[in-house]
């Protein structure tokens, strides 16, 4: 074998100097930040803060205290820097001294859709507070990571009637895409977005064991501050979710009820209350990996999306979304070295033979549960003229039952490893961006495969973030062929294997070949998937 191609474009690739701002380090005299303020504290919750305050307040609190380090971790597509500002004991915000601390990683985000900002006003005022010394007893097991800002590009987009009907901010606020015009938040797979390729690469330096994606809902008037959703895909290692909805969220949520009086339960909405030709029911979002929260689970590592409710106001929507955090990470630390020894099982678990999903439906809960609906008023923007839905202090239990979880609809057996022609270079590139070890044959080699034979192969009429969807029909079939020196080996027996599998098989609804990265080559070689797989050996 030659040198894994994943390990070697890694190596070439460093994270952005820590050039957030001046004694940005965390070292050198202390500052006084007691006046520090986002811009919704400083006025009266009617705006959201901008980019070049974040990255002064990320600088900021990391001069004031020895124990917080800002840096960034990539680009925007207009070429802004995006900041991450490191807590724990460590020499610098460099993954090796984050690494090299030995302690389970908490990664927060916030902003991934520019008009959900409450996220990242909420995270701006945990590093204040932990540039004043609070959430000390972190330290002892964690160090934590925070990107406030990750569509800073969005962000700067600022319309005063985005959003349309949530309450505030009444100032305006950013944008759902990026810059480039995507949502960030269906890129994970085809990671086309200078963003999501930065991210990816976030998460194999920093290998955040746990990962907290912040946003803001729309839809359903429901009686929860926020919902959350752990890793809905099919594929996500057992544990993982186990650990999540058996103990983490009842946790979370039974000890913010007690603190704060809030409710917060699983992400849901009741289409058209109960229209729409869906039966009456409490109905989560997609499962495919195209989500951050989805991806984060398909890596192996516990992903939590949150969503703050829309109509709660400005001010209540970021408290709830730091309250959220703050218990999450409470809980990290108290039980640090069951949640490090789930993900080291899920890595060290290999999904080879077993039958994993290709795609998915929603599955309805064994009985009906208790969901507590809301009411709103509404109320108009001073400023843009359009109403906007206030919530009101109505909490209405309701019994329906819970779309909340996804079963295989077709599934296939995870082979032993794929094989990649060397004529495929973007394939590999792709695979490579997200941190699959690759490596490649040295000399020729006679296998028994199998190799993918399609019967029809159709193009999605619409486009959707730049890509007409391909779906491909066939089924396998044993041949012997000779593959070349040079040809790419994709083992599943990594820790990447789940995501190697979604990303690889011709059936994927999420994979490179329904995202058109296999076209021309589908075009070239006929009725055949140009990957072939072998279903054991070594190679």
């Amino acid at each position: 074998m030659r040198r894994p191609l994943a390990a070697a474009l890694a190596a070439a690739c460093i994270l952005v100097p820590p050039t957030v701002a001046a004694g940005s380090s965390g070292q050198g005299q202390a500052r006084d930040i007691s006046a520090l303020r986002t811009r919704p504290e400083r006025t009266d919750f009617r705006e959201t803060t901008r980019y070049d305050e974040v990255v002064r307040i990320a600088g900021a609190v990391a001069a004031a205290s020895p124990r917080l380090h800002a840096t960034t971790f990539g680009y925007t597509y207009e070429g802004r820097q995006l900041p991450l500002v490191i807590f724990g004991e460590v020499e610098d915000a460099s993954p090796e001294s984050v690494l090299a601390s030995g302690k389970m990683r908490v990664y927060v985000q916030g902003n991934i859709h520019a008009g959900e900002v409450c996220g990242k006003e909420a995270m701006l005022m945990l590093l204040r507070s932990l540039a004043q010394g609070e959430h000390a007893d972190w330290l002892d097991s964690l160090v934590v990571m925070i990107a406030p800002i990750y569509n800073a590009d969005g962000n700067e987009i600022i319309r005063i009637d985005g959003r349309r009907g949530q309450n505030g901010p009444i100032g305006g606020m950013g944008q759902r895409p990026n810059a480039q015009g995507l949502d960030l938040n269906r890129d994970h797979m085809k990671l086309d977005s200078p963003e999501a390729r930065s991210l990816a690469l976030l998460l194999q330096q920093y290998d955040p064991h746990i990962a907290i994606d912040l946003h803001t809902t729309n839809g359903t008037q429901h009686a929860y501050h926020v919902t959350y959703a752990p890793p809905l895909n099919p594929n996500t290692f057992p544990s993982i979710d186990n650990l999540l909805r058996n103990e983490l969220l009842p946790s979370v949520t039974r000890t913010l009820k007690e603190d704060r009086s809030w409710d917060y339960y699983y992400y849901g909405n009741t289409p058209g209350r109960f229209g729409r030709g869906r039966e009456p029911g409490w109905y989560t979002y997609d499962y495919r990996p195209r989500f951050n929260t989805n991806y984060i689970g398909m890596r192996n590592r516990i992903g939590l999306l949150s969503e703050a409710y829309s109509y709660a106001t400005f001010e209540e929507r970021i408290l709830a979304s730091l309250y959220f955090v703050e218990t999450i990470i409470d809980y990290a630390r108290e039980n640090a070295d069951k949640i490090t020894a789930v993900v080291a099982d899920a890595d060290a678990h290999s999904v080879v033979g077993e039958s994993l999903a290709l795609r998915a439906e929603l599955q309805r809960s064994d009985e009906q549960v208790e969901i507590l609906m809301g009411a709103t008023e509404t109320v108009e923007n001073p400023f843009s003229g359009n109403t906007m839905r206030n919530r009101l202090d109505v909490s209405t239990p309701e019994m329906m039952y819970e779309y909340g979880t996804f079963r295989p609809t077709e599934e296939e057996t995870a082979p032993a490893a794929y094989f990649i022609p060397a004529e495929l270079p973007g394939v590999r590139r792709k695979l490579a961006q997200h941190g699959v070890v690759i490596t490649e044959l040295e000399a020729d080699a006679t296998l028994s495969v199998e190799r993918f034979r399609i019967t029809a192969s159709t193009a999605s009429e619409r486009e959707y973030q730049g890509h007409r969807e391909r779906t491909l029909e066939g089924s396998y079939e044993t041949a012997e062929v000779t593959l070349p020196a040079g040809t790419a080996v994709v083992r599943l027996d990594q820790p990447l294997g789940r995501l190697a599998f979604y990303l690889l098989e011709p059936r994927s609804d999420d994979g490179l070949a329904a995202w058109n990265f296999l076209d021309r080559a589908l075009q070239e070689s006929g009725e055949t998937y140009p990957i072939v797989r072998a279903m054991s050996g070594s190679f």
